[in-house]
């Protein structure tokens, strides 16, 4: 399987430098091809060593808005081609990866290969808000090309043991994630995990917390409420955490994050060779509507439903 990653070699986190390097990009790159360490070590960027392969797959073609850290991505990983424009990455591949770039609007290039009928991978957050999340889920299901969206910590095995485990613990209707930094953008990592554990079904939002310091209460319509904390980096230090309470039994975990972009790239891979969905992409829709009636729940200082932020 040929592969085009798009927005793979640098990173600007929302209003921050550009920085050279991506976690997110540099993984996947390595991942597929794996990596030259006498060119790596030339450079000072980020650059993160894929400890495991995924065979007979390989990245083909590269862009990146900056030119010549997608050549040294290129050259570090052997990709053979780097791309001028990133629908030229589009031609001749079979996926199509968008990765985290830090402007939150990776999804921009997702449509030109879903109307070219060419499967994608949409790196998290698909979007920064619900409305804008379902138009590219739309198009994805109009044109019936596959597409997928998830963050990475829905497929590490520690959070895959825990929704095995749900039965032993009784039906469960209260849940705790945790994780640091912006609420939309990073919390998504946290609600992921209470999404692979226990589904979705979210229908409002009521943030108790202060900027910087989210204390997000998310009702389901299964009689389950899930409380999101996410505190920014001033406030405290990045991580996840996810708790379950349930009739019979609780239990907390800290995932296990070696290898995580394995596990997300195979997720995907397996969608792009059977056609079945692991994560249905209007699931990471309602997802994103969760965060962000938790966000304006905080503005507003008032229960936000999930129904009110898909409206004009």
């Amino acid at each position: 399987m040929r592969i085009g990653l798009i927005s793979a070699a640098t990173y600007r986190y929302l209003n921050n430098p550009l920085q050279p390097g991506s976690n997110h990009g540099t993984a996947f790159a390595s991942t597929f091809n794996g990596f030259e360490e006498s060119v790596v070590s030339k450079y000072d960027w980020t650059f993160v060593r894929s400890r495991k392969r995924i065979e007979d797959v390989k990245v083909v073609k590269v862009w990146d808005r900056e030119k010549i850290w997608a050549e040294r991505l290129a050259q570090a990983c052997s990709i053979p081609t780097v791309c001028e424009t990133p629908e030229e990455c589009t031609e001749g591949v079979d996926a199509v990866i968008l990765i985290d770039d830090g402007s939150a609007e990776q999804s921009q290039y997702a449509a030109h290969p879903l109307r070219k009928g060419i499967p994608v991978f949409c790196d998290k957050p698909l979007a920064m808000t619900a409305r804008k999340a379902k138009q590219i889920a739309d198009l994805s299901r109009n044109t019936g090309t596959p597409f997928m969206s998830a963050s990475s910590l829905r497929f590490v095995p520690d959070i895959i043991k825990l929704r095995d485990q749900i039965p032993d613990l009784g039906p469960v209707h209260l849940a705790q994630c945790i994780c640091g930094n912006e609420l939309i953008y990073y919390g998504i990592h946290a609600l992921s995990m209470v999404y692979a554990v226990l589904g979705p079904g979210a229908v409002s939002a009521v943030n108790v917390g202060q900027p910087g310091l989210n204390i997000v209460r998310i009702r389901f319509a299964d009689h389950r409420d899930v409380v999101l904390m996410v505190g920014e980096h001033d406030w405290m230090r990045s991580g996840y955490q996810i708790s379950v309470f349930g009739k019979k039994g609780w239990k907390t975990i800290k995932p296990d994050l070696k290898d995580l972009y394995w596990y997300l790239l195979k997720a995907f891979l397996d969608y792009v060779k059977t056609g079945k969905e692991s994560v249905p992409i209007e699931e990471e829709v309602e997802l994103i509507a969760a965060l962000e009636a938790g966000k304006r729940s905080l503005n507003e200082q008032r229960e936000v439903s999930i129904e009110e932020v898909f409206e004009e």
